[in-house]
């Protein structure tokens, strides 16, 4: 069957309409990897063990922690800032309550700022790798292992940073399946910290 003129026309329209709307879909998912992959906007890179090198230079890491509007946890950095070298390995905390009579699950959200640092930031091990739950009352602390690579020094833009800041959001999830019974029946406990 051959199709005439305008048949091709409405055929190729609703080709380039599907093609448009699949490539709509697949570009967050896709965007998110190339983000992580690269650095590219603030998004922190991931490694299996430290930097191969550390330099004599310097640089101060800020942290920061926020909560998604009707997230009922507490969540703050248990340092503010630290000075380590570049290259060294460090290792920071964030602590996280539950003041609710429930059990809650979330999920963090990470970034680094400036913008120029993301592709410098790595991340070894990291609490936001994994879903985190709170029993009611419960307060943990979760570490992040990080170092700053020292390609940061040779790099046009990034050299000229001196401060880099790490920030969280959490955003409340819902409870996975094993906890989904533990609604209502367990007491609240303080589990690491007082």
């Amino acid at each position: 069957m051959k199709l005439t003129g305008p048949q091709k026309t409405v055929l190729q329209t609703a080709s380039l309409v599907v093609f448009m709307g699949g490539l709509a879909w697949a570009s967050v998912p896709f965007y998110d990897w190339f983000c992580r992959v690269t650095g590219f906007g603030g998004a922190p890179l991931v490694a299996e063990e430290g930097a191969d090198h550390i330099l004599d230079q310097t640089i101060k890491v800020r942290f920061d922690a926020s909560l998604e509007r009707g997230m009922p946890w507490e969540f703050k950095p248990v340092d503010r800032v630290v000075e380590l070298q570049i290259g060294e390995t460090g290792l920071a905390f964030y602590e996280a309550y539950n003041p609710t009579d429930q059990v809650v699950a979330g999920s963090a959200s990470y970034n680094v700022a400036p913008y120029e640092a993301g592709g410098f930031f790595t991340k070894i091990d990291c609490f936001c790798f994994q879903e985190q739950v709170l029993q009611p009352g419960e307060r943990v602390l979760m570490p992040v292992t990080y170092f700053v690579d020292p390609e940061i020094v040779t790099d046009r833009d990034a050299k000229f940073v001196h401060t880099i800041t790490l920030s969280y959001t959490f955003h409340t999830i819902d409870l996975p399946d094993e906890y989904a019974g533990l609604m209502d029946t367990e007491t609240p406990t303080d589990t690491t910290l007082n």
